[in-house]
């Protein structure tokens, strides 16, 4: 002990001799000397004892010192060990045992109160033995291991407790232990805050704050059991709560914010129930549910302001959620469920202000929805593939690009539901989607109210469309059940009617207060289309190839397929085998080197030989396929296919669809759409993709798919400075411009000199160049008062532009 520090013991029996003060040399001997119900009072001091408190007596410091003042701090072994219902306060207990705790409470209920556990070892506040403390206003230090750790069946009571650091979790239960946490703190830890573990261990923590965690907030698993009321969870480095194997968790009236992963980690027949709590700005899912068994039921929730690029609810592999008069805002996707046996129940919620899709539904996963609003969202719902479904019942989807999608086999049932405003359509069905969609309702799209492709076996009874910008129905082939649906588009149009070779379902529509549905169309024209121009024939296109100049290898291509397809139809005719030609193209090189002009020639001469309908060209880039949100660009692309039937859909800079980092990039969509449509329609469009060389050889090398798709590559190579010049000459020629004397030897030696770099622009720039030529030619004879016709129309070298 501490030199000149006394002990002084209080008796406190009851009979006259007995109530006297002894003072005492050392902690020890006072202890040794003390009765039961005896107050051993402290001076000032380190005492360097290993103490053992093994009766009810009291022990505190002196009364007015500063807290701290008493130091029980031995060289090794537990400090201080408490061992029957005693009352120890206004001490500091330092341990410097690796493998021992500071403070051991192995029996009886005593009080702790007002302790500084400062220490390096196994573990701060160790309860074990069955043991039931109650321990208040305590702090506990120990930046090398355990901040408290509860075991073997104790439990005991934690007020206004604080773990201001720890090496390792800050507060451990195991082995059947139960503790109770009233407004503590535990903050600065290197593991997980709380940490609960095996059958029979169990937490309750009301009011308390878990921040500051390098791991989880908390962390359950082997079927411990938590219940905590009130509580803050935020400031993590992992998951805000993780739950593993059977583990038990209630929040209520809780908050987890700013956690960089996911806000709540369910797996492995874990179970949530979440009450009258808020998730907010989590870095990943803000509920990740996984597993057969594990379950959420989530009531009264809001979860919000996603700081990350994932769904706000992730539920998959078999796992369950039910969210009743939730909210879902501001997060990048609101709910995703994955795989065959995951259900998810959602009723009376609120789902807005979502970037990409609110809901979606893949792999055989199933939704019920019911008296659900989805506001601002660029996907209401999205079911995307074969066996996955459920129900949409009496929900809204307000401001939504698209309402509800359906793809790939897909097959919900969507009941009541309203969709208002929707930019792109209120409901879309393709790539053999489904669905049975009963009383449902569009007003004020943007693009159709139902737009039905790909003869999808979709069934719609009872809805009804008004104030769509492109129609209310749209079914571009035949496929679709109608029964007594209306729409305000006009009342004299057909109603649909089932084709004469269909099965036994028939088709029936019944014209209500509002109109009649249009009839589907096998195939679809857009209404701003111009009647087909006169196809030439195809001897006459082949010639303004050949007066192209240059590109004679680009010409040889385009003769060899002519050929092959023009000795294939010959041979059809006279009743032989032709050989399979596949008509898409690849068209690689730089820009300005007649790629846009070759595939409208090439789309004539297969309109001249009667494998196209017209062969007009239709060209599209990536901004005219790709939407800002996910099904907005299988729409886009959709479109631009269909407004390029029967002729050429020419696709320049291809690779964009496709970038190197690609991410959630949309491109992905596109290319996905466009192969199906290639192979479900591969007689009515020719698709030629353009680009430069090697990014068109690193675009078809990643995607297999495309690659497939396409018969062979032309290489458009870089034009000469000779070639150039006759470009320059034509121009000359078209406009009624000549080439003066010493213009073309001036222009020879300016094509040469160009730089050719990526900016070079090959055809482009010789007829910048003429333009040039003529602006500056301009600019030089308006100075004349009476020009004759030669200085009107001739070019000379000083009308060049200066090289850059």
């Amino acid at each position: 002990m501490a030199q000149g520090s006394v002990v002084q013991v209080t008796h406190s029996g009851t009979s006259r001799w007995r109530r006297r003060t002894g003072e005492y040399a050392s902690l020890t001997a006072a202890l040794e000397a003390a009765s039961e119900g005896d107050v051993l009072s402290i001076s000032p001091g380190t005492y360097r004892e290993n103490l053992v408190v093994d009766r009810a007596v009291t022990l505190r410091g002196p009364e007015g010192s500063a807290r701290g003042s008493v130091r029980i701090s031995p060289a090794d072994g537990v400090a201080l060990t408490i061992g029957a219902s005693a009352m120890v306060q206004d001490l500091c207990v330092e341990g410097q045992d690796a493998a021992a705790p500071a403070l051991l409470v192995e029996d009886g209920t005593p009080e702790l109160r007002d302790l500084r556990v400062a220490t390096r070892s196994a573990v701060g506040i160790e309860v074990r033995g069955g043991a039931r403390p109650t321990v208040r206003r305590c702090t506990v230090d120990n930046p090398a291991g355990i901040g408290v750790s509860v075991l073997d069946g104790s439990g005991g009571v934690f007020e206004e407790c604080e773990v201001v650091a720890a090496g390792q979790s800050g507060v451990a239960v195991r082995g059947g232990g139960r503790p109770r946490l009233d407004r503590c703190r535990i903050h600065h830890t290197s593991g997980a805050g709380l940490s609960l573990t095996g059958e029979g261990s169990s937490l309750e923590a009301v009011g308390c704050e878990v921040y500051e965690i390098r791991g989880a907030g908390v962390q359950i698993s082997s079927r411990a059991t938590g219940h905590l009321t009130d509580c803050r969870v935020h400031r993590t480095t992992s998951d805000g709560v993780n739950l593993d194997t059977d583990a038990v968790l209630t929040l209520a009236d809780c908050e987890i914010h700013d956690i960089p992963e996911n806000a709540v980690d369910l797996r492995s027949r874990s179970v949530l129930t979440l009450t009258r709590s808020t998730v907010r700005r989590f870095g990943r899912n803000g509920l990740s549910v996984w597993d057969p068994g594990t379950r959420v039921d989530a009531n009264q929730c809001e979860l919000h302001e996603s700081t990350g690029d994932y769904p706000a609810v992730w539920v998959s592999d078999g796992a369950t959620a039910v969210l009743d008069s939730c909210r879902l805002r501001d997060v990048p996707d609101a709910l995703f469920v994955l795989d065959r046996g995951s259900r998810v129940d959602v009723v009376d919620s609120d789902l807005s202000q979502v970037r990409n899709t609110a809901v979606s539904v893949s792999d055989g996963a199933t939704v019920q929805l019911d008296d659900c609003r989805i506001r601002e969202a660029a996907t209401g719902a999205w079911f995307r593939d074969h066996g996955s479904g459920g129900t949409l019942a009496n929900c809204t989807i307000d401001g939504a690009s698209t309402g509800v999608i359906v793809t790939k086999g897909a097959d919900p049932t969507v009941e009541r539901t309203t969709v208002s405003g929707p930019t792109e359509a209120g409901f879309y069905v393709s790539a053999e989607g489904r669905g049975t969609f009963q009383g449902c309702r569009v007003t004020g799209s943007g693009g159709y109210g139902f737009h039905v492709i790909d003869g999808c076996r979709t069934t719609l009874t009872r809805c009804r469309t008004e104030r769509c910008a492109r129609g209310g129905y749209e079914f571009s082939e035949e496929g679709p059940v109608v029964e007594d649906c209306t729409s305000d588009e006009s009342a004299t149009k057909a109603a649909p009617t089932a084709p004469a070779t269909a099965p036994a379902r028939e088709t029936v529509s019944t014209a209500g207060l509002l109109g009649g549905v249009p009839a589907p169309r096998p195939t679809r024209t857009p209404a701003s289309a111009e009647p087909p121009a006169e196809v030439r024939p195809s001897t006459t296109v082949l010639g303004e190839l050949d007066a192209l100049v240059g590109l004679e290898s680009v010409k040889r291509e385009v003769r060899a397929l002519t050929d092959m397809i023009e000795v294939g139809r010959r041979r059809q005719q006279a009743g032989l085998k032709a050989a399979s030609v596949r008509r898409h193209l690849v068209f690689t090189g730089s820009p300005g080197t007649g790629k846009t002009t070759v595939a409208r020639l090439y789309g004539e001469i297969l309109a001249s030989l009667g494998v196209l309908e017209r062969g007009h060209l239709v060209e599209v880039s990536r901004v005219d396929l790709v939407g800002e949100h996910i099904g907005s660009t299988a729409i886009r692309t959709q479109e631009a296919f269909d407004r390029a039937r029967g002729g050429v859909l020419f696709i320049d800079e291809a690779y964009a669809l496709s970038p190197e980092d690609s991410g959630r990039d949309f491109g992905r969509e596109a290319i996905d759409t466009l192969v199906k449509l290639m192979e479900d329609h591969r007689e009515a469009v020719v698709v030629i993709v353009a680009g430069y060389t090697a990014e068109m050889a690193r675009f078809l090398s990643v995607n297999p798919g495309v690659a497939s798709r396409f018969s062979r590559t032309i290489t458009f190579g870089d034009y000469a400075p000779e070639e150039l010049l006759r470009i320059v000459e034509q121009q000359a020629e078209e406009h009624e411009y000549r080439i003066g004397e010493g213009a073309a030897e001036a222009l020879l030696k300016y094509f040469t000199a160009l730089p050719k770099g990526p900016a070079f622009g090959n055809g482009r720039t010789a007829r910048q160049t003429f333009e040039a030529m003529v602006e500056r030619h301009a600019g030089r004879v308006a100075q004349l008062g009476d020009p004759t016709t030669d200085e009107l129309t001739l070019l000379y070298p000083e009308d060049l532009p200066a090289l850059i």
